[in-house]
């Protein structure tokens, strides 16, 4: 199983890339995606592409780390962990069973947002992959015997992931200092010590409360003919009744407006070489929507783009090739969250170069864009590339599925991802400045320092 955090990281050229590119493959081939809602509140996005006679099948659950109940974080990666532990009519393995023997691929994923899980099969087995997600929609079944041995994993894998990374960790200090209130504060993979207390009914409870037809999103990319889809989605999932449980609103705190810079160090013997990261708390494209921001969250990625995307960005040029006083320096910008999201900077000085120098240096290429602007050559030129960027990347049905699911998890529609080009497009160089000016406010961000801990280890007591 794999887990998605909102890493600032993600380019904005690659976020690009994903909405356009998945449109425009499957236009290409002469169909367009299709949409649908069944009568028990699923929705029903296909995506034709006939370039193999093979689908990538994903349901989306519109529930994830920040829909969990206080104290009890990592329960949605641990369901999407069990979720894999069988049913009254499909027992434990079965169903990675029948996935491997069809010569299929299968995964799931965890995010603040959602939860999905996926399968990539032969066309003519679609309707194998739709029955078993169908079954264990509702009839998942748990018993103490399977739900401790699987906390152990998530706990192994929480060691792996994050105990032994000091990146990783950095990114869970500087989360939990950026967001105050809001849920997205704390790791999607969960605190430990509340995981190590996740039991059966908390399992239960979760799944009972959040999981059904009318809180979910199937999305199908490959060589189906959308009519067709929707016939195997009303005979597998459209059976299933709606979960009366489930509350249409996901209303979660909303995080104050930030009125001061927080800073933070973590020291760890095994860092090689210090780092610098810094977050801003920014609009997503759902809330600056919601909020009357028109622009804003395109202008967001134009600007990361322009700052941190490639050897030809401001801080890669000025820090690393002018400078130089860094090996590494970027920015990126995540606009698929449903509440407020991050932009972020970071790099790794030169040697001999301090954490607080090389901090001043980036603070001065911001300084330049907020003073400035940019030029109208620099943003041509920057839009032209991530527009061509989505239009050549290397995509694949995996990816279009993924990428239609993620934006409708995230508050948008089939409409909005189709539309990204031309808000692009339309995104000027007043936009991009005021862009700046308003959200790389320092009294919206904090900044992490990873530092090597050179102190000696502490001395063991007889």
């Amino acid at each position: 199983m794999i887990f998605k955090r909102n890493v600032f990281l993600a380019s904005a050229a690659v976020i690009a890339a994903a909405l356009l590119t998945s449109s425009l493959a499957a236009e290409s081939t002469g169909a367009k995606v299709a949409d649908f809602k069944l009568a028990n509140g699923l929705e029903l996005v296909v995506i034709p592409d006939r370039r193999a006679p093979v689908v990538t099948h994903m349901i989306w659950y519109k529930v994830g780390a920040a829909d969990e109940t206080p104290g009890k974080s990592g329960l949605a990666h641990f369901l999407e962990h069990l979720m894999f532990k069988g049913t009254a009519k499909h027992p434990t393995g079965l169903f990675s069973r029948v996935v491997a023997r069809i010569g299929g691929q299968e995964n799931a994923f965890t995010s603040n947002d959602y939860t999905g899980y996926f399968q990539r099969v032969p066309s003519e087995q679609l309707k194998t992959v739709m029955e078993f997600e169908a079954d264990r929609m509702t009839g998942l079944q748990l018993t103490d015997a399977v739900v401790l041995p699987e906390r152990n994993v998530i706990l192994e894998e929480q060691n792996q992931r994050v105990a032994n990374n000091p990146r990783a960790r950095l990114g869970e200090q500087i989360d939990a200092a950026l967001f105050l209130n809001h849920p997205y504060g704390k790791p999607v993979i969960g605190w430990r010590h509340e995981m190590e207390q996740l039991s059966r009914d908390d399992a239960i409870g979760f799944y009972r409360r959040f999981y059904g037809p009318n809180d979910a999103v199937v999305v199908i990319a490959g060589d189906v003919e959308p009519q067709a889809a929707l016939k195997l989605a009303e005979q597998t999932y459209g059976k299933i009744a709606r979960n009366k449980n489930i509350v249409a609103s996901r209303k979660r705190p909303i995080e104050p407006t930030p009125v001061s810079p927080r800073s933070l160090s973590l020291a760890d013997a095994r860092v090689e070489q210090p780092m610098l990261q810094r977050v801003y708390l920014v609009p997503s494209f759902n809330t600056a929507r919601a909020g009357n921001l028109p622009g804003q969250s395109a202008a967001l990625e134009v600007l990361a783009n322009i700052l941190g995307s490639g050897n030809s960005s401001r801080l890669y040029r000025a820090l690393v090739v002018d400078k130089p006083v860094a090996v590494s320096a970027g920015a990126g910008y995540d606009s698929n969250a449903l509440d407020m999201s991050k932009f972020g900077v970071y790099g790794i000085p030169r040697e001999g170069v301090t954490l607080p120098q090389f901090e001043a240096e980036i603070d001065g290429v911001i300084q330049q864009v907020i003073d400035k602007g940019v030029s109208d050559e620099e943003l041509v030129r920057t839009k032209s590339r991530l527009i061509a960027d989505a239009i050549y990347a290397q995509d694949n049905q995996a990816s279009m599925a993924r990428w239609y699911g993620a934006a409708l998890m995230a508050g948008a529609s089939v409409d909005d991802v189709r539309g990204w080009p031309e808000r692009i497009r339309a995104v000027t160089a007043v936009q991009v400045q005021d862009a700046a000016r308003q959200w790389l406010d320092k009294r919206r961000s904090v900044t992490g320092y990873l530092i090597k801990d050179t102190s000696p280890p502490a001395e063991k007591r007889s």
